[in-house]
């Protein structure tokens, strides 16, 4: 006959403690939220898998990096806000509107391009796969992009073939 597994009661409060502690967090970790997004066209490019390991679990101090249902792609925020990162763009030609953006991390050069509705695009120039990162109005309304620099030492792993001119 078989029988229904025993619990051990914990030895100790502080014990107990750890259990409950341990068994809440699982359940909150299940509940983050997915943010959607759309792969790049060359997403499964080798050279975008050590670029997207790479990437800070924070940017601009408080945006948490979430999870996203799309290959190669990461967001930071919260859905319907949140700064989206995708690797496998196609790579830009040269533009008027390319900045070399200096960090700690080194220096990346972007095509910046404000959009319409207030979103700001950035992509990589001279990087093969090329990364974009659209960052929403509702980021920018309380921040600067300057966090943009905070992706360099991940975006450097793809080797620059061109410079802004």
């Amino acid at each position: 006959m078989l029988r229904p597994p025993t619990l051990r009661r914990p030895r100790s409060r502080r014990a107990a403690a750890t259990l409950l502690a341990a068994l809440a967090v699982v359940p909150l970790a299940a509940c983050a939220p997915t943010i959607g997004a759309i792969p790049a066209e060359d997403a499964a490019n080798p050279a975008c898998a050590p670029v997207m390991l790479a990437m800070p679990e924070t940017l601009a101090g408080d945006l948490v990096q979430r999870q996203t249902d799309a290959q190669a792609t990461t967001a930071w925020g919260e859905p319907g806000a949140a700064v989206t990162l995708r690797c496998g763009v196609t790579p830009p030609g040269p533009s008027a509107d390319c900045q070399s953006v200096e960090s700690a991390g080194g220096t990346v050069d972007w095509i910046v391009e404000a959009g319409d509705d207030g979103t700001w695009r950035f992509t990589t120039y001279g990087r093969e796969p090329a990364v974009e990162v659209l960052v929403p109005p509702a980021v920018t309304e309380s921040r600067s992009t300057s966090f943009i620099g905070d992706l360099a030492q991940a975006v450097g792993l793809i080797e620059p073939t061109a410079v802004c001119t």
